[in-house]
Parts: C-alpha cells; structure tokens; sequence
C-alpha cells in the first residue's frame, strides 16, 4: 500500500460511520482533519441531550468537530486543505460547491450494491424484499441521491436470519476493512469509476413507524421479512386482546388449517397467527413496559392467550 498520506475531512453520524472512521484511526495511515456529524439530538426518556458515535470517537482522539445544522451552515472554508471528504450514513445534503472542494472529491459509502437500493433504508429494505444477495458500494459522490459513478463494490450474502441489525455489523465491518485499500488505489489512479444504469435502480425509502404494523392478511414469509428488516427498529408490532404487543422474531409454518386470517392457534410454544398464506409463529415478543421475552415464557404467564378464537389485528 502506498504510503502517501491523505488529508482526510470525514462525515458521519451512527454506529456504521463510528466502525470506519475508527478503522482508519487505528490504520494511521491517513491524517484526519476533521470531522463532521448532526448536532446532538435529545435522546432517551429524560430526553437528555446525546452525542452521535461519531462526535464521540472524534473526541477520544483529538480530533476537531463540526455539527452544522443544516446544509447551508456546512463550513465550505473547513474542506478547502483536505484531499478527500469519506461520506458514511452523514444524514445531511451536501452541496455540489462542497462536493467538488476537496481535491479527490467526496466519496461516500452506501450499503447496497448500487444501482439496487438508493436512499435512505437500504439494508431494510433489501432484507424486506428478500433479496439473497446485498453489499457495499464506494462511490464519488454528486449532486443526485446515490446516483454517483461506482468506485469499488463488495458483495455480502444476507442470511436466512439475518435482522437488519446483524447485517448492519457485517456490511460496516466490510467497509472498515476495505477503506484503507481503496484509498490507496485513488491515490495510485488504480479506480476505474462505472457510471451507474439509472434504469436498473431501485429505491429504498425511509422506514415509518406506520409500516411497523403486521398486516396478517399478508403471507407469512412476507411478515417474516419485515420482523426482521424491522429489528432492532421500529419494531413491528400487532395487537391482541387489546394489548399492542411488538414483535421481536418469528418463523413461517406451513398450513392455515382453513381458519381466518389473525386467528391464534393453541400452541404452547409459539404465538401460531394464521396469515395470508401460512402461519407466523412468533417466537420473541415484548409487552408494553417489558423486556422481550421468548414465547413459551409469556405463554407460560398469560395461558388466556392460547385460543383458537383469538384475533390479532
């Protein structure tokens, strides 16, 4: 690896962005400048304000920070002495008169195979679907959502358990782990950038907490996606009994059993739901003001809920 050094300027926000930017102090191979990421955000119940994992890591290792509130308050002067600006889940739009200041440009790092995938919710949403197969992207950035020419890609399988959560980890440690090496072929002008088929795109909009309720008149590999792509949020959630109960994991059984759509069927392991097609067998839920718990320990607790009359909604 080339050891010319890169004056880096670094923009992120959650947990993925905090596993590159520590990759890249713990490599030391390139100087990094400064970072940016959103302004602290009240979180918790005490609503107390919290630092991103990114401020917090820049911090521990002396490095400068910037929280511009919006667009227009991102410091233009701040990029003009860095070489390159790495873009990870940052969560601000960034200008084009930004983008081209840095002498490499900007360069971001998407968790999908681009063009599959652009915007917001990328691992959700390819979980969701059912895609076997997702990745990361390093790609030049410009004014578009996503739409700037590929770099390098990684490809990643997407298991049959996998929650949005676990493959979050993955698909960041895959970025960690190939940054250094993609730095140093921009620099050796090893990269030669694919213009993305904007006709072969897909997108993947924001989760809503709306989209978090199991629609049971759907088939049951379908609700079984979304808990999954939902974990660990928002969560998706039903209601029985009238108590809204949030659904943790689940498995798809086969057979209905010719019963209606959100009957619960007596099973003193699992909450059975009769779905669309199938049944969805929950195995891991969580009652209001509890911890998640497995199935057969809140049936053990609650024996009302096994019925074959029961309605989720």
């Amino acid at each position: 690896m080339s050891q010319t050094k890169l004056r880096l300027a670094f923009a992120g926000t959650p947990e993925i962005a905090r596993v590159v930017l520590e990759a890249l102090i713990r490599e030391n191979i390139h100087s990094i400048e400064l970072v940016l990421t959103q302004p602290d955000r009240p979180a918790g119940r005490g609503r107390k304000l919290k630092q991103s994992e990114v401020k917090i890591s820049a911090i521990e290792n002396n490095i400068p920070v910037l929280q511009p509130n919006n667009a227009n308050e991102l410091q233009a002067a701040s990029l003009k002495n860095c070489d390159l600006m790495l873009v990870v889940a940052y969560g601000l739009i960034i200008k084009p008169e930004i983008l081209a200041l840095p002498k490499y440009g900007c360069i971001n790092i998407h968790t999908s195979i681009l063009p599959r995938w652009r915007g917001a919710a990328p691992i959700q949403r390819a979980i969701e679907n059912g895609d076997s197969n997702t990745g990361i992207t390093f790609m030049q950035m410009d004014s578009g959502l996503d739409t700037g020419p590929i770099l390098k890609q990684i490809d990643c399988p997407i298991l049959p358990d996998d929650t949005a959560g676990k493959l979050h980890d993955r698909l960041a440690e895959l970025g960690a782990n190939h940054i250094n090496e993609l730095l140093s072929d921009i620099i050796n002008q090893k990269i030669n950038a694919l213009i993305q088929d904007d006709t072969k795109a897909t997108y993947a909009n924001k989760i809503s907490k709306q989209e978090a309720k199991l629609d049971w008149k759907l088939p049951a590999i379908e609700l079984e996606r979304k808990i999954r792509a939902f974990n660990p949020f928002p969560i998706t959630h039903t209601e029985i009994k009238g108590i809204n109960v949030r659904v943790w994991e689940a498995t798809v059984k086969s057979g209905t059993k010719n019963q209606i759509v959100g009957t619960i069927l007596n099973n003193n392991k699992s909450l059975d739901i009769v779905t669309g097609k199938d049944l969805l067998a929950i195995t891991k839920l969580q009652l209001p003001g509890k911890r998640p718990m497995s199935a057969k320990e809140f049936l053990n607790g609650h024996p009302e809920f096994i019925s074959d009359c029961l309605i989720a909604n």
